[in-house]
């Protein structure tokens, strides 16, 4: 005889752990030469001056500097303007 009741299946009982995304180090902070200032999925933040953009987006620095975000506006390949954030390292 079973001491404890059957417990059943679960659907959604999965879940996958963090991949810690997200801004590392924020402007006016220094930094060192290939530290990482942006983990990203997609393009959310662009590669301004001496910065470089990794295989997953990964935005790092290629200089010693200090961070600067900045808006920018650019055209679309349709005539279309948008706002895009760059990141750069002066």
């Amino acid at each position: 005889m079973a001491h404890t009741k059957s417990g059943g299946t679960v659907k959604n009982g999965r879940d996958s752990a963090g991949k810690r995304l997200g801004v590392k180090k924020y402007d006016g902070e220094t930094i060192k030469v290939g530290a990482i200032i942006i983990r990203q999925r997609g393009t959310r933040f662009g590669a301004g001056l001496n910065v470089k953009e990794g295989s997953d987006n990964t935005l790092y620095a290629v200089k010693s500097g200090t961070i600067k975000f900045a808006p920018q506006r650019k055209t679309n390949f349709n005539g279309d303007k948008k706002t895009v954030n760059l990141v750069s390292v002066l």
